[in-house]
């Protein structure tokens, strides 16, 4: 394997596009979107893919990766052949579409060439067509890929090149096993690119299992966020973000803008409080179905939407031009979430804001932030009452401005010069009143809100705290954000070879959960259980029960609680199956071990023979175990139901005759 290491901050003389041997019709396409010169990664990357070799690509979010990889397959690939040549993995389906969509804008001068991307959520008709189409580039993630394998809709046995993207993410999401599955599918003579962020081992050991004398090329970086963002603070306490967020929107100029929350529920409440208060916002979370999904970020796109609200893994991979904003609304709990919210501004070379709420109790949040990102934020202040009144007046007058060069400004001072000699009223007050109509004035300008009045201090009532339950009788419990969770079981265990990572990258990838969205996960031998959030939406449901992991359709539904090999009261520590040592159930009773009289002793001998239980004389003759006249007759050792303290246990002794 042989390294480069590309310095974006050395002097070296940019090539152009046209330097690269690029095929023509590829670069007119370039040039149509406006690049110019090749990014440090593109510029590495492209020669050596054009000349067949294998790469791996390492470099941060937002460094034009996509075209790396995209350009020399275009340049290479033939049309002629109505079959799948190249195959792009995604971790998740924004990833999938934003690629799909750069294919598309490179290749709008190749005649007969057909980009499908294929990801979960999406229903199979559309791309089943495309398949059947022909199309010579597949964009996939690696859960729906396997499934069409399965079904045999895809072949991927002449494919020409291969390309993993974010490859560190699709591992760290538990996809290693269905990636290695497809790399297996696919021929020994196809062209391998990885690219990814970071090379963590399991990365290096794919690389020499399944790369040809790869060529590695490593893009350093000062920062791990990009320099061309603005990257501001302010502290605000939790009850009055809602209030510091409108100030900001008001006061500050921006085109469009992605808001930040930790969870779905919060998405919508946000987006109404704000549509609430005349902002054109939308959200988007794992339970919004992928159509209107799309629909929504074509509306930010076109202009006809100006804020997104959004969880962290419903905006994974979402590249619009427009987004000018990202504010942090909540705070993350860890500096990679931070870096991948602002890499949705500052792409590609243009400039970008983000803003991030910061409550007293979270400063330790953000010098964690400072130091993984090695940039400081710089401190703000909100604006004040006096500056969102003088921005309103200003729209106000500018919108007058602007409505004085409308062209039916005539029809309009006809009936206003009508209204003035008939009633005799200033036409200063009649434009009050137009004004009036058009405008709320109690609520034009802002007002100082009061102080809050602290509460009296009074004696506090014991709290009633509901049990926590973590059964895995399909009772709920409490997740890490405060959502209920309730138990379901899929049908893949261990004799299928599955992972926990496994199980959380399919459905969080096919569901648009996140890792936080899951509990307790137990694994098994023909099925697992896995705790998630109670309120699913049916799309949901329905997108999981088709999902597939290493091939097996899970068949996802409540777990009922039911035997299965094992009674349920049983839990799996360390998914072995064994018994909790604090207690065990009986007959619905749980008893502790402590309390079975005599059995502690015996407990930890090596020998379980009745010789080293103590003196039974007094307890019959056992050479004869139907000798128990003083306990009730144990003629038969099923027989235990009278036994003092073990009332509930004799079921558990039958077949043991």
């Amino acid at each position: 394997m042989s390294d480069i290491v590309q310095d974006p901050d050395a002097g070296n003389a940019t090539p152009t596009f046209a330097d690269l041997d690029i095929d023509a019709r590829v670069l007119q396409a370039l040039s149509d979107v406006g690049y110019e010169s090749p990014s440090p990664i593109q510029a590495a990357t492209i020669p050596p893919l054009l000349e067949g070799r294998d790469v791996v690509g390492l470099a941060q979010t937002g460094t034009g990766k996509t075209a790396a990889f995209a350009v020399p397959i275009l340049s290479r690939i033939d049309t002629s052949k109505k079959r799948p040549q190249a195959l792009i993995l995604a971790p998740t389906r924004e990833l999938a579409l934003q690629v799909a969509e750069a294919f598309g804008k490179y290749s709008a001068h190749i005649p007969g060439l057909h980009v499908l991307p294929i990801y979960g959520g999406q229903a199979y008709g559309v791309q089943l067509s495309g398949l059947r189409r022909g199309a010579q580039v597949i964009v996939g993630t690696p859960g729906r890929v396997i499934d069409h394998l399965s079904k045999g809709t895809l072949d991927i046995s002449e494919l020409e090149f291969l390309v993993l993207d974010e490859a560190d993410e699709m591992l760290t999401m538990g996809f290693q096993e269905d990636v290695e599955r497809i790399l297996a599918d696919t021929p020994d003579t196809k062209q391998v690119a990885l690219f990814s962020a970071t090379m963590p081992g399991a990365i290096r050991r794919l690389s020499k299992q399944y790369l040809n004398d790869p060529e590695e090329i490593t893009v350093k970086s000062k920062t791990t966020t990009s320099s061309n963002i603005s990257q501001r603070w302010v502290l605000v306490s939790h009850q009055r973000k809602l209030d510091a967020l409108t100030r900001i929107l008001e006061v500050e100029s921006f085109e469009a803008m992605i808001i930040f929350v930790r969870t779905k529920q919060a998405t919508e409440d946000l987006a109404e409080r704000l549509r609430a208060r005349g902002f054109s916002a939308a959200a988007i979370n794992g339970d919004i179905v992928q159509a209107q999904r799309e629909r929504t970020i074509g509306q930010l796109k076109s202009g006809a939407l100006d804020i997104l609200v959004a969880t962290d893994v419903a905006a994974r991979g979402l590249d619009v031009e427009r987004i000018s904003h990202v504010v942090n609304y909540d705070i993350p709990h860890d500096t990679e979430s931070y870096v991948h919210r602002i890499g949705r501004t500052g792409r590609a070379g243009r400039s970008g804001d983000a803003l991030l709420f910061v409550a007293p109790r979270e400063r330790h949040l953000l010098k964690s932030i400072e130091r993984a990102t090695r940039q400081p934020l710089a401190e703000i202040q909100l604006p004040t009452v006096e500056d969102v009144n003088a921005q309103r007046v200003s729209k106000f007058n500018d919108g007058i401005t602007e409505a004085l060069t409308s062209d039916h400004l005539q029809l309009f001072r006809t009936f206003i010069e009508d209204y003035e000699r008939e009633h005799d009223v200033p036409l200063a007050d009649i434009a009050a009143a137009l004004a009036v109509l058009s405008r709320d004035g109690d609520s034009f300008l802002m007002e100082n809100e009061p102080e809050p009045i602290a509460p009296a201090r009074r004696e506090r009532e014991p709290r009633e705290r509901p049990p926590r339950r973590f059964d895995d009788d399909g009772a709920s419990r409490v997740g890490r954000d405060g959502q209920e969770l309730i138990t379901y079981r899929i049908a893949v265990g261990k004799r299928h070879r599955v992972q926990p990572g496994a199980i959380v990258g399919a459905i969080a990838n096919e569901g648009g959960l996140r890792r936080s969205d899951f509990g307790h996960i137990s694994i098994r031998a023909d099925h697992s259980l896995v705790e998630l959030p109670k309120d699913l939406s049916a799309q949901t449901l329905e997108a999981l029960r088709a999902t597939r992991i290493s091939g097996v359709l899970i068949q996802l539904q409540p777990d009922s609680g039911a035997p299965t090999g094992r009674p349920a009261s049983y839990r799996s520590r360390d998914d072995r199956g064994e018994r909790r040592s604090s207690d065990r159930q009986y007959g619905g009773h749980k008893k502790e071990w402590g309390d079975r009289g005599g059995r502690k002793d015996f407990g930890d001998k090596p020998n379980r023979g009745y010789k080293e239980r103590g003196d039974f004389k007094d307890r019959g003759d056992f050479k004869d175990r139907g000798d128990f006249k003083d306990r009730g007759g144990f003629s038969h050792r099923s027989d235990r139901g009278d036994r003092g303290g073990q009332g509930g246990r004799g079921g558990g002794f039958r077949g043991r005759d």
